[in-house]
């Protein structure tokens, strides 16, 4: 497919008449074809405006037609073959395997959401019938279910160029509900958004769905998410990015005549706590276990373990050599834009700046373009005196807290923020003390794990894939698995309806 850098509005591409960007390959920086126009103010509008009027016929579609339409999406996503996947090489640097399980995610995504709509159980249908016998008062006949919100934009995210982004979980989960889904591309990778795009578009087409269901828009800036964001006729907003970029829409979205939800899923260092005996027994195990997961896509998941808490003692400094060792000889890796990749060495060299820290291990350096993955550790004492240390550093890079004994873990893991996961590695001499600190995770992270760690998030009807702010906006919400559909849903009662006015699916005598 040749690419035209061309907005997809109303069924149609258009071309957008706003400045001009190109993406920028992330292995060597040089500019790629073909450039992309933004769009103006009022193609957002238009587009909104679109969305708006297909949703009335979009949200009451049958449940047949609508899984119909997702499997359809999943079919033209396929069908691009390898323009899609080398397109996705050339504007992420991420390898072809990771590309090819991304796509495979996406697809499967969205057939997981095909066959939750077939089941059509998202409704959450209520049947509370009348009483007229019932005293003092006559009881009346109650009849719930769940509507779509109406207009959904979806910001596309730079570290998963397939599955959070164009056709990714909140596009799948929107489209799902019943929302018509207006998309603003990340600029890293215009590309693989306008290749998915078109299937997405073409998808609509072929099912004979309104020009409004779906819109992409492009831009190099902020200021088309911004319009996007504070338009009337946007109902929900999904982002998956910065916890600066994700407060920013939140604030807009707030800040409107009529408030919208924003699910923004922003931040998360995803801790780890060791236990002793674990140490003790498999220390060097479970270092080596950690290097992986923390390099893993160049430390790019929004689920890399990136902080470690332990009480100190040798089965921690086993740990530590491990872990080190493993480090020391791994390669430094592309990262997904130059953007991202300076913020990571600023990071780095400020954790590396710091008097209270200390370096463990540094990987090998690579090309401008790379980085390279780092291990710091410092004491309990010092944590909990400096906020900073709780900052997120997006990438390959890893802080180890020493702790005293039990009471001062206690004390570092009552002081963290929200979190997207945390891992607790124990062994059986372990589960006591462990049981105890289950209480205070749960107030804490979305998804708790024993003996593993976060990276790799399964999609699934019992994940969760969120977290009490920072992690998430909403720690009520999922991003991923079926859950998701019910960010974008709300519910409604009808009372003593005629069975002529109901709706089709409460109609039961």
């Amino acid at each position: 497919m040749t690419l035209s850098g061309d907005l997809f509005i109303g069924g149609a591409t258009v071309a957008g008449g706003a400045p001009t960007f190109s993406a920028v390959n992330p292995a060597n920086g040089t500019t790629m074809e073909p450039s992309f126009a933004g769009a103006t103010r009022e193609q957002v509008e238009n587009a909104s405006a679109l969305a708006w009027e297909a949703f009335p016929v979009y949200r009451e579609t049958s449940l047949e037609d609508r899984a119909r339409f997702l499997e359809t999406i999943a079919e033209g996503i396929l069908a691009l073959g390898d323009d899609l996947i080398l397109r996705a090489i050339d504007e992420t640097g991420l390898p072809r395997g990771r590309i090819e399980g991304e796509r495979a995610r996406t697809v499967g995504q969205l057939r997981l959401f095909a066959k939750e709509v077939r089941d059509g159980n998202f409704r959450e249908l209520r049947f509370d019938p009348a009483d007229a016998d019932r005293k003092p008062v006559p009881k009346p006949d109650l009849r719930l279910r769940n509507i779509a919100l109406g207009p959904v934009a979806v910001f596309g995210a730079s570290n998963f160029p397939l599955a959070f982004s164009v056709a990714g979980g909140d596009t799948a989960s929107a489209l799902a509900a019943g929302c018509p889904v207006v998309v603003k591309a990340h600029s890293a990778h215009p590309g693989t958004s306008a290749l998915v795009g078109k299937a997405v578009a073409d998808a609509v087409t072929a099912c004979g769905l309104p020009s409004g269901t779906f819109a992409l828009l492009f831009d190099a800036g902020f200021e088309v998410g911004q319009a996007l964001v504070a338009d009337h006729r946007i109902r929900a907003v999904g982002f998956t990015g910065s916890r600066r970029g994700g407060t920013a829409l939140m604030k807009i979205a707030s800040d409107r005549k009529q408030p919208i939800p924003v699910y923004a899923e922003m931040s998360s260092i995803n801790p780890v706590i060791l236990y002793p005996n674990a140490l003790r027994s498999r220390g060097a195990e479970i270092g080596k276990s950690f290097a992986s997961s923390l390099t893993l896509g160049a430390g790019q998941f929004c689920t890399n373990p990136g902080l470690i808490i332990a009480i100190d003692d040798s089965g921690l400094d086993a740990f530590i050599k491990s872990a080190a060792a493993v480090l020391a000889e791994t390669q430094a890796q592309t990262m997904l834009t130059g953007g991202i990749c300076e913020a990571y060495r600023k990071g780095v060299a400020k954790l590396a700046g710091s008097s209270s820290v200390s370096q463990v291990a540094m990987g090998n350096e690579g090309t401008p373009y790379q980085a390279a993955a780092a291990l710091f550790e410092t004491n309990a004492a010092a944590f909990l005196a400096d906020p900073d240390l709780q900052e997120e550093v997006f990438g390959a890079s890893g802080l180890i807290i020493r702790c005293r004994d039990e009471a001062e873990l206690n004390n570092v893991v009552e002081s963290l923020e929200g979190q997207l996961t945390i891992a607790l590695h124990v062994d059986t001499a372990d589960l006591s003390a462990a049981s105890l600190m289950i209480p205070k995770l749960e107030l804490l992270a979305g998804r708790l794990l024993v003996n593993g760690f976060g990276t790799g998030v399964e999609v699934s009807p019992a994940m969760v894939h969120g977290g009490p702010y920072p992690a998430t906006s909403d720690g009520r919400s999922t991003s991923v698995g079926t859950l998701a559909i019910h960010r974008f849903l709300r519910p409604v009662s009808y009372q003593d309806f005629p069975i002529d006015l109901l709706p089709e699916p409460l109609r039961r005598s």
